[in-house]
């Protein structure tokens, strides 16, 4: 037994330990099999009578009195759909017979809500047609039901007919339960966010604010929002502010991770990337996307997935990053995605660049061009394709392996887009990539000066990621930066101190860079053939090792390959590393690509 109170507020109750309990549960049910329902109402009704409805209604759903167990659902259960306690209710319901839950009216709105937030939008789409609310004789049940159509298309990706759906809802507010009337705020002005129409957004995302009153779930999906707001428009540290706001608002009832504020967890996990917080974003992954796979938004499930293979591939997890893109692509077959398919093999062709394949990153690259989808991106403002669309993903190509000089028409144009909607983010990344194909073309001065602009601006708001996710290239254009930083400080005699710790930070997250020894113009790979001179020679092995990782080979493959095991492999890594002074395997192999090892 356990004398520690542990039941949640009775005073000096004791508990038994769960192995015993249920060893007397299963005793019980066996010698007395006719007391086990009278033990559960009795429960019940103890339960009720001290205030805690929860262990209530689930020993009155056990004890087979679903009437009893409806009676209390109808005192408590608009109480926890506002706390966002979707998947306690959602078990409930799914206990209850159908034809009972249909006595009571009010009741199927909020069961079709948390099927929403723990199944999914297929099944309660499902779930809705053959409810019979839509059709209900009771107006603030009917209207309360239409509420809902807009966010299950929205999560299924069909925004215009979102749009319409929303449209004729919002005329009906207010529908009798002010959970649905705020969510249907908060929803619309997504909605229209996508669309474009960012002075309506933010009007309805005011109204969801005074409309969502006591309810957390609620609070928690407006300060998402609001956050997507700020980041769209380069405002990360209050993005940040407002994600973590958001994730904390379901926190004060007593439950920290649920499907009420999974959708906030992810976005916070991004902002906490971005940052280079990467262990913190990791931990915040392993709890929330989960959640988010099962009924998140689509830009949800692209940014989550693409999240946990980055920081997969920046660990040397190379397999580990490819699955998580591989488990996004099923998604989006299974569940009829295509911009889900599209993200993954968008990302996976950023990853084979930065392995430096690029005959695979531009295979990949073709995969992911649907020409439907992509202009529809054009013309829409979707989350997870602020800074990651196929456009942008075509000019790094250029960068990195074919045209750098006509790639700077692609990304002058796009600026120009982007300067005139005001998505100060993506101005921020396709400056960046100007900077690079400077860089890449020759044009080192040019480069240094559209990188100072760059930096000026991320210093601000702690942007760290948005350079460094472009790879050594990136690195070698901040190591540039920062000479001539150094030198226009000691001519003058002073610097700024917060641009200088932010690329000084930049520089330490990226780790050493090689810069060409010959002048700014000389070709990255005749940068620093002395280095390998002063250091411990890499043999053989190691090379082809290196040959290898630059191919894209895993662990696993690379182990066949070479008739080995994982763990010889593993240490070939750790070797490579040391002597290389490379803190990751893609830094390892742009420098051995600079150093000339390897092609």
């Amino acid at each position: 037994m356990s004398g520690d109170g542990g039941d949640g507020g009775t005073g000096g109750a004791w508990r038994y330990h769960s192995l015993f309990a249920d060893f007397l549960r299963a005793r019980l049910a066996h010698e007395q099999p006719g007391e086990t329902a009278r033990l559960h109402l009795a429960a019940a009704g103890w339960y009720e009578s001290h205030d805690r409805p929860v262990p209530a209604i689930d020993h009155a759903i056990e004890g087979g009195d679903h009437p009893y167990a409806l009676a209390l659902l109808d005192s408590y259960a608009a109480q926890f759909l506002e706390q966002g306690r979707m998947r306690m209710l959602a078990r409930w319901f799914s206990a209850i017979p159908e034809h009972q839950l249909r006595e009571h009216p009010f009741l199927q709105p909020i069961a079709l809500w948390a099927t929403c937030f723990t199944h999914g939008p297929w099944q309660a789409m499902q779930q809705l047609e053959s409810s019979g609310c839509l059709d209900s004789p009771t107006p603030a049940v009917r209207a309360s039901a239409q509420t809902l159509i807009p966010l299950l298309l929205a999560m299924q990706d069909r925004h215009d007919e979102a749009y319409e759906a929303g449209r004729l809802s919002l005329a009906r507010l207010p529908t009798g339960l002010p959970f649905a009337d705020s969510v249907l705020l908060n929803a619309m002005a997504h909605i229209l966010a996508v669309r474009g129409d960012q002075h309506e957004a933010q009007r309805l995302l005011d109204a969801a604010r005074r409309q969502q009153g006591s309810s957390t779930f609620n609070r928690m999906y407006t300060e998402s929002l609001a956050g997507l707001f700020d980041l769209h428009e380069g405002r990360l540290r209050q993005a940040t502010a407002r994600f973590r706001m958001a994730v904390d608002s379901t926190h004060a009832v007593s439950y920290n991770h649920s499907h009420g504020n999974a959708w906030a967890g992810v976005l916070y996990a991004g902002s906490v990337y971005e940052s280079n917080q990467l262990l913190q974003a990791e931990h915040l992954l392993n709890v929330y996307l989960p959640l988010a796979r099962d009924v998140g938004l689509p830009d949800h499930m692209i940014l989550s997935h693409a999240m946990r293979s980055r920081i997969a591939f920046h660990a040397g997890d190379i397999d580990a990053a490819f699955q998580a893109l591989t488990e996004l692509e099923y998604l989006g077959h299974q569940r009829q995605l295509p911009r889900v398919v599209a993200g993954a093999k968008l990302e996976r062709s950023r990853m084979l660049l930065l392995q430096g394949n690029g005959p695979a990153a531009h295979d990949e690259l073709a995969r992911a061009d649907d020409p439907a989808l992509w202009a529809r991106e054009k013309i829409q403002r979707l989350p997870a394709h602020d800074l990651d669309y196929l456009t942008l993903a075509r000019a790094r190509w250029e960068i990195a392996f074919g045209d750098a000089r006509a790639a700077l028409d692609t990304i002058d144009a796009e600026l120009h887009a982007a300067l005139a909607a005001a998505r100060l983010r993506r101005v921020l990344k396709l400056r960046l990539l100007r900077a690079l194909a400077l860089q890449r073309a020759g044009s080192i001065a040019e480069a240094i000066a559209e990188a100072a602009e760059v930096l000026q601006t991320a210093s601000h708001e702690g942007y760290m990621r948005l350079i460094l996710d472009e790879g050594p290239a990136a690195a070698l254009l901040v190591q540039r930066f920062a000479n001539a930083l150094q030198d226009s400080a000691t001519a003058r005699g002073s610097s700024d101190p917060i641009l200088g710790e932010y690329v000084q930070r930049l520089l330490q997250a990226a780790g050493p860079v090689v810069l060409p020894d010959g002048g700014e113009a000389e070709s990255a790979e005749a940068a620093g053939t002395d280095a390998l001179v002063t250091s411990e020679p890499l043999t053989r092995k190691e090379i082809r090792v290196l040959q290898l990782l630059a191919e894209g080979y895993s662990n696993g493959a690379m182990a066949e390959k070479l008739f080995v095991s994982d763990s010889t492999v593993r240490t070939h890594l750790r070797n490579i590393n040391m002597k290389l002074d490379a803190k990751s395997r893609t830094q390892a192999v742009a420098i051995a690509r600079r150093l000339g090892v390897i092609r």
